[in-house]
C-alpha cells in the first residue's frame, strides 16, 4: 500500500494542535479491506476526545473519525473480492479521519447508488443514534408529540426529519438564527436561550410531551424529565453542559446515570435513560453489527428516497481537519462539518 496521510490527536490541544501524519499502510488482514476515505467528519464525540473527555477513548495519541464512507480498493484473506470498487460506510469510533484505513469487513454497510458520499457519512453515526433512540428506545408513535434539543444539530436535525416522516409532531430547541431552517425541517421552534424555554415548550404542549431527547445533561435535564406526561420517555444521549468542566470526565456521567435510573424507579409512569451507541457490541457483537446494519440501511434507504435531506454544514479537505473541528465546536453551524479527501 502507499503512503497514506492521517490526522493525528497528540493530546489534549487546541483544534490547530491536531498533526497531520504520513505512513505507510499495511496489507489488510484476515476478514479485513482497505477502504479510501470519501467523507468523514466531526460528531460530538471527537469534541469530547479532543478535551480527554469521550467515555473509552484510547490513550493519546490517535487518529481519531467515529464514522467513514469510502470504496473498497484491497481486500484481505477470507473477504469477497467482488466487494472491490464499492462504496460502503462503517462506523469505526477511532481512525477515520485518514485517506485510507483498515477496517473489518463485518462492519461495511453498503450505500446506495445515488447516494452522495457526504450525504450518506451526515448520518452514519448520526442517523443511527436518531434511529435507535426514536424507534428502539423511546418508541414514539403516530400522533405523538416530542421535544428535541439541539434541533440544528446533526442528530437533531436527523431526528426532527425521522419523526416528522413518521407523523410526529416536534418541538425543536435551536439558536434564533436557525429557526427558518428548523421550521423548514418541520419542527415548531424555541429559542434554547430563552430564559423561558422550558416555560414556553409547556405553552406549546400544555399536556406534556411524549418524548424528550436530551443531549445536554447538567441543571437543565431536571426540566426535560418535568415536560413528560405519564407514559412519556426521557432520553439523555450525552453531557454537552459539562463537558468543558474540569476535572475527572466521567463524574458528570455518573452522576448523570446515578439520576437517571432514580427517576425511572419513580411510580408515575415515565421513564428515562441513556441511550448508549455501542450497547450490547462487547457481549453480543454479531447481534450489535446486524442491528446497526439494518437501521443504517434504513436510514440510507430514506436519503435515497428523498424522505431525508443530509444537514452538511461544510465539506473540508482533510489537511485542513483543525478548521474542520474549530467549526463544528464554534456552535453556529446547521448539521454536519464533513471532511473530504484533498481535491
Amino acid at each position: 500500500m502507499n503512503a497514506i496521510t492521517e490526522i493525528v490527536l497528540p493530546g489534549v490541544v487546541e483544534p490547530e494542535g491536531l498533526q497531520v501524519q504520513v505512513r505507510d499502510l499495511p496489507a489488510p488482514g484476515e476478514g479485513q479491506v482497505v477502504l479510501r476515505m470519501e467523507a468523514t467528519g466531526v460528531s460530538f464525540a471527537e469534541q469530547q476526545m479532543r478535551l480527554g473527555k469521550y467515555f473509552d477513548q484510547p490513550a493519546f495519541p490517535f487518529v481519531p473519525g467515529y464514522d467513514v464512507v469510502g470504496t473498497v480498493v484491497a481486500v484481505g484473506p477470507g473477504v469477497d473480492r467482488d466487494l472491490r470498487g464499492h462504496r460502503f460506510a462503517a462506523v469505526t469510533k477511532v481512525g477515520g479521519w485518514a485517506s485510507h484505513l483498515i477496517v473489518e469487513a463485518a462492519d461495511l454497510v453498503p450505500v446506495p447508488d445515488g447516494v452522495d458520499a457526504a450525504a450518506a457519512e451526515t448520518v452514519v453515526v448520526n442517523g443511527v443514534t436518531a434511529w435507535q433512540m426514536m424507534h428502539r428506545t423511546a418508541k414514539v408513535k403516530r400522533g405523538d408529540t416530542i421535544v428535541v434539543l439541539g434541533a440544528n444539530g446533526g442528530v437533531g436535525s436527523t431526528l426532527v426529519q425521522l419523526a416528522r416522516h413518521a407523523g410526529i409532531r416536534v418541538i425543536g430547541t435551536a439558536s434564533a438564527r436557525h429557526h427558518d431552517a428548523v421550521r423548514e425541517l418541520g419542527a415548531i421552534p424555541v429559542d434554547y436561550r430563552d430564559p423561558q424555554m422550558y416555560s414556553r415548550i409547556r405553552e406549546i404542549a400544555p399536556d406534556g410531551v411524549d418524548a424528550v431527547f436530551d443531549h445536554v445533561g447538567g441543571a437543565g435535564l431536571m426540566e426535560s424529565w418535568k415536560l413528560l406526561r405519564r407514559g412519556g420517555a426521557l432520553v439523555n444521549y450525552g453531557s454537552a453542559a459539562t463537558k468543558d468542566e474540569p476535572g475527572n470526565a466521567m463524574l458528570p456521567v455518573l452522576k448523570l446515570f446515578g439520576r437517571l435510573m432514580m427517576w425511572n424507579l419513580l411510580p408515575n409512569g415515565r421513564r428515562a435513560g441513556f441511550y448508549n451507541f455501542w450497547a450490547g457490541k462487547r457481549f453480543r457483537p454479531a447481534a450489535f453489527r446486524a442491528r446497526l446494519r439494518d437501521d443504517l440501511s434504513a436510514v440510507l434507504r430514506l436519503v435515497g428516497e428523498g424522505v431525508l435531506t443530509p444537514q452538511i454544514a461544510a465539506r473540508i479537505p482533510l489537511s485542513e481537519t483543525a478548521a474542520a473541528l474549530a467549526l463544528a465546536e464554534s456552535r453556529t453551524v446547521l448539521g454536519k462539518v464533513v471532511i473530504v479527501p484533498e481535491p
